[in-house]
């Protein structure tokens, strides 16, 4: 329309042609799901969750892509940070993040396809990630969130007898499954 206005009754030439640039930040969203239940503690595996969550919020940074957290453990889920820009000061919000008690794997899923839903009516021609840092440890099996469109299951468990339920749920959900370790190589 503004290239008409420009043109007016004149032959068109280039000099009045006006461009709409894309909207950018409609074209990613990564949701992670944070396990911060009391076997991620051990080991220190929430506090290397955390260190990769601020690694993955700066390489969406740099994507221009947008980020959403939610945080389960201890018998509650909570959004953390609905969908929106990442920012390069993430690690101060990011930090003081807690775990303990219980691994409501369900309800944290739950939460995050809330998330993801929301997010696919806003906009949706966004594509949408799901991200679950997890050590596995729990017995629920829930579905896959279908507004998800790619899935990553990273996997946390570092026991020597390794039980393997994170490799099991991206299986069940047809989802990429990847170690922390072998993430971590990636240069994430």
């Amino acid at each position: 329309m503004s290239t008409l206005r420009a043109k007016r009754n004149a032959r068109l030439d280039a000099r009045h042609l006006r461009y709409r640039r894309a909207r950018g930040d409609a074209a990613v969203l990564h949701c992670f799901l944070l396990d911060c239940s009391g076997s991620m503690l051990a080991g220190d595996r929430l506090a290397r969750a955390k260190g990769m969550l601020v690694a993955l919020f700066d390489r969406a940074y740099r994507e221009r892509a947008e980020i959403a957290l939610v945080c389960f453990g201890g018998g509650r889920a909570q959004v953390r940070r609905q969908p929106g820009a990442a920012h390069w000061f993430n690690e101060r919000w990011v930090m003081p993040i807690g775990g303990g008690g219980g691994t409501p794997l369900a309800l944290g899923l739950a939460s995050a396809s809330t998330v993801l839903e929301r997010a696919a009516r806003r906009r949706p021609s966004q594509r949408r990630w799901l991200w679950l840092l997890t050590d596995g440890r729990t017995n629920e099996r829930p579905q896959a969130p279908l507004a998800a469109h790619e899935i990553v299951v990273v996997d946390f468990e570092t026991d020597a007898i390794r039980v393997g339920r994170a490799e099991a749920l991206a299986r069940d959900w047809g989802a990429r499954h990847v170690t922390a370790d072998a993430l971590s190589e990636d240069a994430v």
